[in-house]
């Protein structure tokens, strides 16, 4: 049996058995979304840039998003480790995709911006990315689209919380 048969097998009764139905479909879901997202990232790295690692491609439209930051506020938004985000910046700004500035604040410190390049390269690869989900979502209504942007949102808004015990 492959992984991909293993996408929609119902759940087995188990430890899991006293768990709500939604909750095991949930588990079910997320676990076949995040395998298909690692792979739609790596797709989009590699379409990006061959020397690329899914994480850097991920850091790039985070930079974009937030136009310049530390190297530290990186790692810590990521949840990764100095040496890991630094490996791949010195990557990246080898390829011209990011430049490194003076911090004003902190002149000691460092910030991270999208070169020209890097920012030409990112928006012509979201401008495709999003051209990708209207044509997958093509077929849905309109609401429903809507309606799972907001339900993302707030997922990731739950998921960023910590446990509560």
């Amino acid at each position: 049996m492959s992984p991909d048969d293993l996408e929609h097998v119902p759940a087995t009764p188990g430890a899991g058995e006293h768990l709500p139905t939604a909750f095991t479909t949930i588990e079910q879901e997320l676990t076949v979304f995040v395998r298909r997202a690692r792979g739609f990232s790596a797709q989009m790295s590699r379409e990006f840039h061959p020397d690329l690692e899914p994480g850097a491609y991920a850091m790039l439209l985070w930079l974009d998003d937030v136009g310049s930051a530390r190297m530290t506020e990186m790692a810590s938004y990521f949840g990764i480790g100095k040496p890991t985000v630094s490996r791949q910046l010195q990557l990246m700004e080898k390829l011209d995709l990011i430049a490194r500035e003076v911090d004003e604040k902190d002149r000691r410190a460092q910030r991270l911006t999208l070169t020209e390049n890097g920012a030409a390269l990112v928006h012509r690869a979201r401008g495709a990315r999003r051209e990708s989900f209207r044509v997958k979502f093509g077929d849905w209504p309109a609401e429903d689209v809507d309606r799972l942007a907001e339900l993302l949102t707030r997922l990731n808004e739950s998921l960023s919380k910590p446990n509560s015990q």
